[in-house]
């Protein structure tokens, strides 16, 4: 299965680029279009100031028609597409899974497995180091 590549990071509502070695995978997740109007594209809210998105707000909204949805509900209809490296198999493909995310090892990930060997893998958020003292 080939997967729809991003033109520009406007039209991705998510993004994440991660490669350790042995474990590779880049994450995207496309903006949709209103439910509504069927015409303007889902968004956060922007700043009137400065015109950048609200990062930590709770709703999405249509950029035509001013139709609001809470995050949560917004984000649980999504896709997240995803090119990987398998670790354990080393096995390169593509899929896509909801853009849910569940427990994974103690923290919230997007959860998919390997095609060929069924491993399973999850992206989780970035954490922020622990300071050093």
């Amino acid at each position: 299965m080939k997967l729809k590549e991003p033109e520009s990071m406007q039209e991705l509502i998510y993004f994440s680029n991660r490669d350790d070695g042995k474990f590779r995978a880049r994450v995207w997740v496309f903006k949709e279009l209103c439910p509504k109007c069927k015409k303007g594209l889902m968004q956060k809210p922007r700043n009137e100031k400065t015109g950048r998105p609200k990062i930590r707000a709770k709703e999405y909204v249509c950029s035509e028609c001013g139709y609001t949805v809470d995050k949560q509900e917004y984000e649980d209809t999504l896709t997240c597409n995803i090119d990987y490296k398998c670790p354990e198999c080393g096995h390169e493909g593509q899929t896509q899974v909801p853009f849910i995310r569940k427990s994974f090892l103690g923290t919230k990930a997007v959860i998919f497995n390997c095609d060929s060997c069924n491993h399973k893998m999850g992206i989780t958020k970035k954490l922020k180091a622990p300071k050093k003292k």
